[in-house]
Order: C-alpha cells, then sequence, then structure tokens
C-alpha cells in the first residue's frame, strides 16, 4: 500500500475547480501511464526507404513505422492536443528521395500531353512563374492556359542537380533541370524551384519557378540614338586612313557586307578588306543625310540615305544604307552593312517614240529664245556635242554654251526630215537628217544628226549631239555601183 508523502485531509485540499481541458488532460496522462505499464512486446515496422530511382508521389501514414515508445505516443498525445484545443495542425513526414519523386510525378504528368492533368499536380492556391511566359500563373486556369501551349512542344525533364529541403508540412526542390523538346529534338536547360505543400491528403506543387540560365541572357550595353548615328562617323574616319584593314577592322567577326558596287556578298574580314582596297582608291568620304535608328538588347540598327564625295575626282554618289551594329569583345561593330544604288536612278523611266522624237522639238524651242545658256541648259551634265560648223569637241557646259553664242546670231530653226528612233534602260537615239532655216539670211541648210539622250535628274537631257554636213555637197554624188565596177577593171 503506497503512501502519501504529506497526508491531508479533504479539508486540508485548496479549493480547485477543474476545466473540461484540464479533466482531459489528466484522462490521457492516466492513459499514457497505463499505456507504459501494459506495454505490448512486438518488433517495430522497418522504414520503407527511397531509392534514387521510385517515384513516389508522396507518404502516408501506412509509410510510417509503428511505435510502442512512450515518448512517441506522448508526442502523439501532443499532436493530438494541438489538433483538440487549436494549436497547430497536422503534417505528413516526406524524405528527400520522395520529394525529388514529386519533379517525375509533374514530368509524367506532362506526358500525357494532357494540360488539366499537368495543371492538377499544383495546389489549390498555386504559383507559377514560367520559363517562357511574363504572365505570373495564379489559378487552375491560368496554369492550364500555360500547358495548352507548352505541351505542343512534347517536353520530357530530367533534374541535373538539385537540392531539397524539407519543413513542417512544405518540402523544397531547388536546381537546374533539362528538357528535350520531342517535337524537333532541341533541348533546353533551366533553373528551377519547387515548393510543394502536403494538401488534401497529397503533396502538391505550391510554387513553380523556372528561368533561363542566365549566363546565357544579352545585359544589356546602354547606347543612344546620337551614339547609333556617330559610329558611321567611326568607320567613315577609318575610310579617311585610306587603309583596306583599318576599316575592315570596323566589322564584326561574322560580319556581311554588300556593297553599293559589287556583286559579291563580303562575308569574311578578308573578302571585305579586297573590297575596300578598291573602294579606298576612290578617296570617299560621307555623311548621313537622313537615318532611322533602332536599339535592341546589344545590338542596334541605322538605316536611311548617304552621300559620298569622291576625293579622287570630286564625284558625288548618294545611295541607301543599312548598318546593324552589335556589341562585340566590349566594342560597337557593324554586323551587316547593305548599301544600295538609289533605286529610281537606275529603273527604267519609261518614254515613247513620240516622246524622244519630241526631245527635239524642246531643244529647238530653246534655239528660238536666242539664249545660249538656255540652249545649253537642254544637255546633260558630261554632255558631248560635236557641232556641224565646228571642228572643237565641246564636252563641258562653257563650251556648248560658247558654240551656241555664234549659232544663234543666224536665228536658226530646225525640222526633222527623217530619222530611226531606238529606246533603252534610260536612254533613247533619235538619229536621221534635219535642215535649218536661218532667219538671218532666209538661207537653208540640210545636215545629218544623232541624238542620244539619258534621264538625269528626273529629266531627259541630251547626253550626245552629232550634227554633221551633208558629205555629197562636198565631195560630189556617189558614183553608181555599175560605174564603178568599170573603174576598177
Amino acid at each position: 500500500t503506497l503512501q502519501p508523502l504529506f497526508p491531508l485531509t479533504k479539508s486540508q485540499l485548496p479549493p480547485c475547480t477543474l476545466t473540461p481541458t484540464m479533466k482531459i488532460a489528466f484522462a490521457l496522462s492516466f492513459m499514457a501511464v497505463g499505456a507504459t505499464a501494459f506495454q505490448p512486446s512486438f518488433a517495430p515496422r522497418t522504414a520503407r526507404s527511397v531509392t534514387s530511382s521510385e517515384r513516389l508521389p508522396f507518404v502516408t501514414s501506412n509509410d510510417v513505422a509503428a511505435s510502442s515508445s512512450s515518448t512517441a505516443l506522448n508526442m502523439g498525445l501532443g499532436t493530438f492536443l494541438k489538433n483538440k484545443l487549436g494549436g497547430g495542425s497536422s503534417t505528413e513526414s516526406i524524405t528527400d528521395d520522395e520529394v525529388r519523386s514529386l519533379f517525375y510525378l509533374w514530368n509524367d504528368a506532362l506526358q500525357t500531353g494532357d494540360s488539366k492533368i499537368v495543371a492538377k499536380r499544383y495546389a489549390s492556391k498555386p504559383v507559377l512563374l514560367p520559363t517562357v511566359s511574363d504572365t505570373p500563373r495564379t489559378d487552375f486556369a491560368s496554369i492550364k492556359d500555360y500547358f495548352d501551349a507548352f505541351l505542343q512542344k512534347k517536353p520530357q525533364g530530367q533534374i541535373v542537380e538539385g537540392q531539397i529541403t524539407i519543413g513542417d508540412g512544405w518540402a523544397m526542390d531547388a536546381g537546374i533541370y533539362d528538357f528535350t523538346m520531342g517535337i524537333d529534338g532541341s533541348k533546353v536547360r533551366a533553373r528551377y524551384s519547387y515548393v510543394y505543400k502536403f494538401e488534401g491528403g497529397e503533396w502538391k506543387i505550391a510554387h513553380h519557378h523556372s528561368s533561363v540560365m542566365p549566363e546565357g541572357i544579352s545585359i544589356g550595353t546602354p547606347i543612344t540614338e546620337n551614339e547609333v548615328r556617330n559610329l558611321f562617323y567611326l568607320w567613315n574616319d577609318a575610310l579617311a586612313t585610306e587603309d583596306a584593314a583599318t576599316v575592315a577592322s570596323r566589322y564584326s567577326k561574322e560580319a556581311v557586307l554588300l556593297p553599293t558596287v559589287s556583286d559579291v556578298p563580303r562575308t569574311s574580314n578578308a573578302l571585305i578588306t579586297d573590297y575596300f582596297k578598291a573602294f579606298c582608291q576612290k578617296k570617299p568620304q560621307g555623311t548621313i543625310l537622313e537615318s532611322n535608328v533602332i536599339i535592341g538588347t546589344n545590338w542596334a540598327q541605322d538605316a536611311g540615305i548617304y552621300e559620298f564625295t569622291m576625293g579622287a575626282d570630286g564625284s558625288k554618289v548618294k545611295a541607301r544604307y543599312t548598318f546593324i551594329y552589335v556589341f562585340e569583345d566590349g566594342q560597337w561593330k557593324i554586323s551587316h552593312h547593305h548599301s544600295s544604288m538609289m533605286p529610281e536612278g537606275t529603273l527604267p523611266q519609261a518614254i515613247t517614240k513620240e516622246e524622244v522624237r519630241a526631245q527635239f522639238g524642246r531643244w529647238n524651242d530653246a534655239l528660238a529664245t536666242l539664249d545660249s545658256k538656255k540652249v545649253a541648259d537642254r544637255y546633260s551634265k558630261n554632255a558631248v556635242l560635236l557641232p556641224t560648223v565646228s571642228d572643237t569637241p565641246r564636252t563641258d557646259y562653257a563650251l556648248i554654251k560658247d558654240y551656241f553664242d555664234a549659232f544663234l546670231l543666224k536665228k536658226p530653226q530646225g525640222v526633222i526630215l527623217e530619222g530611226d528612233i531606238i529606246i533603252g534602260h534610260n536612254w533613247a537615239q533619235d538619229a536621221g537628217i534635219y535642215e535649218f532655216t536661218m532667219g538671218a539670211t532666209g538661207d537653208k541648210v540640210k545636215a545629218r544628226y544623232s541624238y542620244v539622250y539619258v534621264y538625269e535628274d528626273g529629266d531627259w537631257k541630251i547626253s550626245h549631239h552629232h550634227s554633221s554636213v551633208m558629205p555629197e555637197a562636198f565631195l560630189g554624188p556617189a558614183k553608181p555601183a555599175e560605174e564603178k565596177e568599170a573603174v576598177s577593171a
């Protein structure tokens, strides 16, 4: 018989009122003591281990070893009390291998090709930050929408490396995974973070963040529109050195040059250098007349119209240009350069035979003004006049005007008697016989003529004019064929 160490009578006990909670606690404490006293004798069931090749979706209470220790029973009591008294929520245990297997459960869902099945792997309040979409997906519908597109690529994933953390009712797996796209065999590597939570009796994805490998992303080097335009002048300064290798050094490693006056695409440093060996001999210096700039991530485009003055002869050439610059090895270089002639100067200008013949009338009207400047204006920039009554070729504006200063004193007016017209690509020819009446004297003069017209600066001009006296007038008429034979005999 056990005797109390400090015997007290009922009247000596302090007044005490037990709350319902206290009653439950006392009762369960006595149950725990009883369980220890009458503990049955059996061996605990061995917990199941998970290998890396197994893919367990989650751990249930059946996979947990039965416990017979009083400590374990009291831990169970603590959980029971928490639930009854509102002190917390029950959690489900999980191992590292089982956490890893949750990825493969999701990957198996991908293989079904069904976006609904994949979306069901996510928790009731999920967050998906996908690899190739800027939009956070925060509910079933938006997650399903993402996988509607992604599953068309037939992806199959494999974890390359990962780190697992297990908490109270949650687990995290973060690392790097690879995907092989069944539709084309391409491979994509990305970083991943999965946060799993135990919900509704199974482990679900509460948070999934997937991102491209950052070292493969170009970090934009800032550049302004004015700085892009100034890149042209770096290239132009290289032209001024007249050193082809210096000019070629302004181009990137894999540049493409489609030059103005060569049909050959220049796709290497050697070919680009070769082009500028010839071009630099003209001593070109360029200026941009108009441009349009677009700026991207580590690239920029400048396209428009530029004009070159050739120091070798003073000629000017206008052309269209496109430069695409890339940031390479710490410098902005030309990746693509396309230069082409102004198309309106190269496309054929339509003209009829009647319009060709009308060009003579315009020249004849200029004669009627008796103004040598107006007559000379009918000739092109590089015209050649071989006149009827002068031995001197007239090859510039001043010489042509000089000839007509004298000729117009005769007040000539012409008419074409016969002629033959040929039309080419932006040029036309009219050749035959014309006759002039000299208003000053009334004399008539017949001559042979050749006009070659060119389309220049939006107008048809005389590029070549050859006029000659009728040869029989001073050489005598040609002898008949029979008479020629008799003489030769």
